[in-house]
């Protein structure tokens, strides 16, 4: 059965939060192409790692254009550190093709483009969409998906159940800056392994305390 946390409850917990971490993603960009390209490098490897690896990509290759100056191969060269570097170079050629070929160059700004991009899943559009465009989203991978069903905001069975769910629980203009102080109260406390709920700021808010 899905459930989630009371709505004024959930409201503290973000407004504690919201006093402990920062509303913005770790990583580095400048533009909406940047933060695509950043948030697909993101998968399966540190935004510290990524910040490294783009930092030299951008220099020369920070648009579609001069993204598509590069052969997968050379591509692959420059995120190879960041892991499943085939995949991910196949995908940032692709969606580069899409934004010249279907948007003129520009990174569409709303959810339904966002999605029609090659390698652009639901959780990578709701990360552009809000941080790049402001637009109202929650992005749920799979660390907001752990984080936010341990501590009882949700009990879902899904990264878009418990998507569906927060955003019921939270009000609109806190969607997505749940998202980035879930991903903080993860790295910082609610690890996988060996949580700190000790030192937790939000430890008397928490459903789900780790039994020690």
């Amino acid at each position: 059965m899905v459930k989630f946390m009371n709505k004024t409850k959930a409201k503290e917990i973000i407004n504690t939060l919201s006093s402990q971490f920062l509303d913005k993603p770790a990583l580095n960009f400048s533009t909406p192409f940047e933060l695509l390209v950043a948030v697909v490098l993101s998968a399966q490897c540190t935004d510290q790692r990524v910040n490294l690896v783009t930092r030299e990509l951008f220099k020369g290759h920070n648009t579609p254009e001069k993204m598509l100056l590069l052969s997968q191969e050379e591509l692959e060269k420059y995120i190879f550190s960041c892991g499943l570097y085939r995949a991910k170079a196949e995908h940032i050629l692709s969606l580069s093709r899409d934004i010249i070929d279907k948007f003129n160059g520009q990174v569409p700004s709303t959810l339904k483009e966002l999605q029609t991009l090659s390698g652009v899943g639901r959780k990578t559009a709701n990360v552009v969409y809000s941080v790049a465009f402001k637009g109202d989203a929650i992005a749920v991978d799979t660390h907001v998906f752990r984080v936010a069903n341990r501590i009882g905001l949700a009990s879902a069975k899904s990264p878009l159940q418990t998507e569906k769910g927060l955003m019921e629980i939270l009000d609109k203009k806190d969607w997505s800056k749940a998202h980035h102080y879930l991903i903080y109260l993860g790295r910082s406390y609610c690890k996988a392994q060996r949580p700190n709920c000790e030192n937790c700021p939000i430890k008397d808010l928490c459903e789900k305390k780790i039994k020690k």
